[in-house]
């Protein structure tokens, strides 16, 4: 089964990671501008041109580890896969931050889409980390105001 994995280091400490992982403003400060919860805690990103948004689950958001489960069905290619942001002390200093990104749980047939998902989730570190940095607000998606899908 296909899996996503990237290792990358942020200068920044992991509560500033995690907010990034698991906030609002966070979230809406690398992703994409339209992040929502609903009743039951599932995260709602909404994208521009998307028939409607990612449901991902959160099931797990510590020091340690964020693990969401995607329980939409869009896309459909992320039926039943998971993502999970591993921390762990970088080497070099305090407050600093080393992340394993992995995005698994690929069901057959839907290996096609891998690729194209793993440029995306390259795009998204490195707005992630930079926003981890610096607090500099550049989410990769932007929905124009108003507009829904």
């Amino acid at each position: 089964m296909a899996e996503i994995a990237m290792q990358f280091d942020i200068a920044a400490p992991r509560d500033v990671v995690l907010a990034a992982l698991d906030t609002h403003d966070g979230l809406t400060g690398w992703w994409t501008t339209d992040v929502d919860r609903d009743e039951g805690g599932v995260l709602l990103l909404d994208f521009p041109d998307a028939p409607e948004p990612f449901r991902l689950r959160r099931e797990r958001a510590d020091r340690d580890r964020v693990v969401w489960t995607n329980v939409g069905t869009f896309p459909p290619h992320w039926a039943g896969t998971w993502i999970s942001w591993e921390f762990a002390d970088q080497p070099g200093g305090p407050g600093r931050t080393r992340l394993l990104f992995r995005h698994g749980g690929w069901q057959p047939g839907t290996e096609e889409g891998v690729p194209m998902v793993a440029g995306t989730w390259a795009e998204l570190i490195v707005r992630l980390k930079d926003y981890a940095q610096s607090g500099k607000v550049q989410p990769y998606f932007v929905k124009a105001p108003g507009h829904s899908a």
